[in-house]
């Protein structure tokens, strides 16, 4: 498989493979523009790979940050994952929470990760059976990655690249919200964008509960990124649809990506960070 998505017909035809796992990567926040959440019905198969509760540094005051190396590997190896586990990542309302779990197994080295293209909403769709209740772990795992901090970038890196011309940093968010003509929906966040900053809306990268076919992506992306950059930094409203752009990029053809984990949650609050607006 080159794609990093994959089918519900392929995941239907492969859901009984010995080392295929299934993660239910939903997000009980709502995602601006996402379709709507089926909050009852599973995937056969399927665990719950919580990473705004469980699988994330429970220690930071900031939601869903990535966990350290060590505790990434203790939650996941109590979902039975292992080294050779092909892992297929899907949330219940489409292409819009999944992309992030996709991007911490990357990020942990793990390359037999995918994400079910459309999610829970195409595997009804398709007519595929659901059920109510998770699957459960028979056994440890003994899954052992090894994080790459590359993927996963910190507000300080951020800031040295506001003048380093190599380097784009792309925002997620709306254009007013980027702009700040509206207020930012968290208490005590600034309305603006990071300095130098563009804004390329992840709502735009959507077709309905998808992601655009990629023949569709690429004039989109492709507009805002360009092609002169060594590396592109996605940055949204706290580190999630900022993995939508980042899977947009990877599925155009674009690499050195990297995601600002804090996002504008960490940046707009933190007063020592330069913001503009309009």
């Amino acid at each position: 498989m080159n794609s990093p998505l994959v089918s519900a017909a392929w995941l239907y035809e492969h859901s009984e493979a010995p080392n295929l796992v299934i993660l239910d990567a939903s997000i009980e926040f709502q995602i601006p523009a996402e379709t709507d959440k089926d909050t009852e019905n599973l995937i056969p198969g399927s665990q719950r790979f919580d990473y705004d509760k469980i699988v994330c540094d429970q220690s930071s005051a900031l939601p869903h940050m990535m966990p350290t190396d060590a505790e990434f590997n203790q939650r996941v190896q109590a979902l039975g994952i292992n080294q050779d586990s092909i892992i297929v990542v899907y949330d219940n309302s489409g292409t819009f929470a999944s992309p992030r779990a996709y991007w911490m197994f990357k990020a942990m080295g793990h390359q037999q990760v995918y994400i079910l293209d459309g999610g829970l909403t195409e595997w009804k769709l398709c007519g595929y059976p659901v059920v109510q209740s998770y699957e459960v772990a028979k056994q440890l795992g003994n899954f052992t990655g090894v994080l790459n901090p590359s993927y996963f970038v910190d507000a300080d890196f951020v800031e040295r690249q506001i003048g380093n011309t190599s380097n784009l940093t792309i925002d997620a968010r709306g254009l007013a919200r980027f702009l700040a003509q509206v207020p930012e929906p968290r208490p005590g966040v600034r309305s603006g964008h990071i300095p130098s900053s563009v804004c390329l809306p992840f709502a735009t990268l959507m077709d309905g509960h998808r992601i655009k076919p990629i023949e569709a992506l690429n004039d989109v992306v492709k507009a805002v990124l360009g092609e002169q950059h060594s590396q592109y930094i996605f940055s949204c409203g706290s580190g999630v649809t900022a993995c939508i752009l980042a899977l947009a990029a990877e599925l155009c053809g674009y690499h050195n990506l990297s995601v600002y984990d804090g996002s504008w949650t960490e940046w707009g609050q933190d007063t020592n960070r330069p913001i503009s607006i309009g």
